[in-house]
């Protein structure tokens, strides 16, 4: 069991771009949270380059102790695509980080996550930050994963508004939608019969799935960056008073100043969507997000929609509901923590 009952106990499994590493500096300096493990597939760039930015950047953080694993590095069924025009050829935007020197862990992403689950039934929320592909081969070989998990919080879908990939397709979905699919049904009431040695419930929690509708709620200003800065003891662009520079706060003026310029051209604002940084927060503390049960499935087949989190808010196909669809967040609250939180972090000596 956890040595501290009052920290909660999180795998991550991210494509590491520029809002993935935000969202693992949230989780390090959130005191509630144990960074059990990362595990890497491909999205926003390929995995090896995933793997090497989540290393590099627990490095930067003080913490190479965090084991991380790579897992598969193309989706089940399709090609791989990145998204360099989003988060920059290497996924850090603008940002410089020294190479890694930790080694990666020497277990299969997947596995790693059946084994964690196995090891600690009940116990690890896991929180998907890319594409799913590493959690349908988990569940795929461990079907129990689903009960043997104490939740699934997801960020990824476009539930009640239009996406950012295609007109209704969210990116992380529509990079893999058959691994989507295997993993909606997997956690839905009812999806497998249980084994007479399962340790869990009959059915599993729920996942909360963060949809764009409420992650691009979550927007980091230019403003909100100083705000961090000045808590860090530092100017916006990093320099202390000293002349040194603070290399967290650094690195997120390098890597956020490419996000911010991605999203003046393309969605009318000088700021910057931190999806990833909200779900993170949210599997942390769920009263900041209000969710609403409802069935939903994934087209496979659509030749417009393909990769579409098709959402059933009222109820005409009859069946029970699978996904906690976030509809609201508090989103000045998680700036406002993100602020003093990841501030703290960068101001700590190490």
């Amino acid at each position: 069991m956890n040595g501290n009952a009052s920290r909660t106990p999180i795998l991550v499994d991210c494509d590491t771009g520029i809002d993935d590493s935000l969202a693992l500096l949230y989780a390090l300096a959130s005191p509630e949270c144990e960074l059990v493990a990362v595990t890497c597939t491909a999205g926003n760039v390929d995995a090896r380059q995933v793997a090497e930015n989540t290393r590099a950047l627990l490095e930067l953080a003080g913490r190479p102790n965090v084991e991380v694993a790579i897992g598969r590095e193309t989706p089940l069924a399709r090609a791989l695509v990145t998204t360099p025009e989003t988060h920059g050829p290497r996924g850090i935007g603008h940002a410089e980080l020294p190479p890694a020197t930790m080694p990666l862990s020497p277990r299969y992403g997947p596995d790693l996550i059946v084994e964690e689950a196995r090891r600690r039934p009940g116990e690890l929320t896991l929180v998907t930050l890319a594409p799913l592909t590493n959690v349908a081969l988990a569940v795929l070989r461990e079907p129990e994963l689903p009960r043997l998990l104490r939740r699934l919080v997801i960020m990824g879908g476009s539930y009640r508004s239009a996406g950012n990939t295609a007109p209704t397709t969210e990116w992380n979905v529509s990079v893999d939608p058959e691994s989507a699919k295997i993993v909606f049904e997997a956690f839905g009431p009812g999806s497998a019969e249980r084994s007479a040695a399962a340790a869990g419930p009959a059915e599993p929690a729920r996942p909360i799935a963060l949809g764009l509708d409420v992650t691009e709620k979550a927007r980091m200003l230019p403003e909100h960056l100083a705000a961090l800065a000045a808590r860090a003891g530092c100017a916006p662009d990093g320099r202390r008073p000293d002349g040194t520079v603070n290399p967290i706060v650094r690195y997120l003026a390098d890597a956020l100043r490419f996000y911010m310029e991605f999203h003046s051209r393309h969605d009318g604002f000088y700021g910057a969507f931190i999806h990833d940084p909200l779900a993170l927060a949210a599997a942390l503390d769920p009263t900041l997000v209000r969710t609403e049960a409802v069935t939903v499935d994934i087209e496979l087949g659509g030749r417009l929609t393909t990769g579409e989190t098709v959402t059933d808010w009222r109820r005409v196909w009859g069946r029970a509901p699978n996904v906690d669809v976030a509809v609201e967040a508090d989103s000045a609250r998680f700036m406002a923590q993100f602020i003093e939180r990841v501030g703290d972090l960068a101001a700590a000596p190490r």
